[in-house]
């Protein structure tokens, strides 16, 4: 790892360690806690996708005619990521995107999946992403974390999508949320098995692999400029202060 990325690395733990400890982690010690806290980070799982999309949009040639754009070493970075995050397998071998095989789980356990279908409805019907979230009827906190992604994915320059896709969108699961998910899959096997198999295959995948081409692709876009790494480390502490708004109205 490079010491550009270690030092934008310290400069984001504050924020990193404060989203690890937030007390939401606390409140999950049942099967409806479990269910309250996947209705409301469905959007982070959702949302993502479209950052990611942003990216690939970015950094490789989604137009007829087509024509090379950017190096091939960026573009094959995103388009691996893109092929893991919307086409891997659930637990049965059938192909899905990371976010359906969250829906599948929420399915499972019995969570309420009414207002992520809901605002995905809007989108498909044309509804612009903005007014789409502002008339859902969504917590204020719920409201300022997608309006902060979607800003991001719509309108910031490539280093920035990178920084906030790579840094401050880290699904960070502290070692007792696992301890949770284990006793309840024993307890409720029927009920649990697709959410634990997401989240294994989450960090299986995202955590070690994809991260790795993440960084290579922050790296590569923010290059030896300054003023990029700066944007990048300011764009990641501000998506972990939004993740945190998250966990705050789910608790």
């Amino acid at each position: 790892m490079n010491e550009r990325v270690l030092q934008l690395n310290a400069q984001i733990e504050g924020e990193r360690q404060k989203l690890l400890s937030h007390p939401v982690y606390s409140k999950i010690n049942d099967l409806q806690g479990l269910q309250k806290f996947t209705q409301t980070h469905v959007f982070a799982v959702w949302d993502f996708m479209s950052l990611l999309k942003s990216l690939q949009i970015c950094l490789t040639s989604v137009s007829i005619p087509w024509v090379p754009v950017g190096s091939a070493s960026t573009r094959y970075l995103i388009n691996e990521i893109v092929l893991g995050e919307e086409s891997d397998v659930d637990e049965e071998g059938i192909r899905m995107s990371h976010f359906e095989i969250y829906l599948k789980a929420m399915h499972q356990m019995g969570s309420d999946t009414t207002s992520i279908l809901s605002l995905l409805t809007k989108v498909q019907f044309g509804i612009p992403i903005h007014e789409a979230i502002k008339s859902s009827g969504f917590s204020d906190n719920v409201n300022k974390f997608l309006d902060f992604t979607f800003s991001v994915a719509l309108h910031a320059p490539a280093h920035v999508k990178a920084a906030v896709f790579t840094f401050g969108r880290e699904d960070l699961i502290p070692s007792m949320f696992h301890k949770l998910l284990e006793q309840l899959n024993a307890e409720f096997p029927e009920k649990v098995s697709t959410f634990k198999y997401y989240i294994e295959r989450h960090i299986e995948v995202d955590g070690d692999h994809h991260s790795h081409l993440a960084i290579a692709m922050v790296s590569e876009l923010c290059g030896d400029d300054d003023a990029k790494w700066e944007e990048a480390c300011v764009a990641a502490k501000k998506a972990l202060e939004m993740r945190y708004l998250l966990w705050d109205s789910i608790l």
